[in-house]
């Protein structure tokens, strides 16, 4: 009997073999042919599940952002019940940063959505803002949590902390910056705010 295919797998191999093929060579070397040899399969099946090459960068796109909603959801669990806004909005951040390989790797395929959209490199802006856009709604819903509310504008707020987060993560792969001192720009940014950070049981 020939082998059932699951779908959602093997449109995942080939958007995996699409980030790899961006982090080794750039926005410029993701075609058919080097997908399909990344990913260890015809050209003509990458051709069958995304018809064209903007289909599947799009469908990459979309796999990192879900990938780091995904964390988002395991930090938040992981801070119990009920987290602080300030606890909520870190967690949310610090997996926007690249500190790991995975994390490295997610920002330099971001990074490269970016300058395509700048460039007009077959991907417009607006395709990619779903994802900030969200992360904006995120943030802003936890700074109204916030008691006492914070002087400013929520939104205007969100906005910034999430401009600046993705600046952030684009100057650590360029070398600005390591890791201890991207957290401790994180909390300085949360600091300035939402005001420091009072560890529980002070007032």
């Amino acid at each position: 009997m020939p082998r059932l295919v699951d779908h959602e797998v093997r449109r995942r191999q080939i958007t995996d073999a699409v980030r790899k093929v961006i982090v080794s060579g750039g926005l410029e070397a993701v075609t058919f042919q080097t997908v399909a040899a990344e990913a260890g399969i015809s050209v003509r099946l990458v051709q069958y599940y995304f018809g064209t090459k903007k289909d599947f960068l799009l469908a990459t796109h979309r796999s990192v952002m879900e990938d780091a909603g995904a964390r988002f959801t395991q930090r938040w669990t992981a801070l119990g019940i009920d987290p602080t806004p300030r606890e909520a909005i870190r967690a949310v951040l610090t997996e926007l940063l690249p500190l790991d390989d995975r994390r490295r790797a997610e920002a330099i395929v971001l990074g490269a959505f970016g300058w395509a959209a700048i460039t007009g490199q077959g991907i417009a802006a607006e395709e990619t803002f779903a994802a900030p856009r969200a992360l904006v709604t995120i943030v802003a819903h936890q700074l109204r949590r916030t008691h006492p509310a914070p002087p400013g504008d929520p939104e205007l707020d969100a906005q910034l902390i999430t401009m600046a987060i993705g600046g952030l993560a684009q100057g650590m792969l360029q070398g600005y910056g390591t890791a201890d001192s991207a957290l401790v720009l994180v909390d300085h940014l949360l600091d300035r705010i939402l005001g420091p950070d009072v560890p529980s049981g002070q007032s």
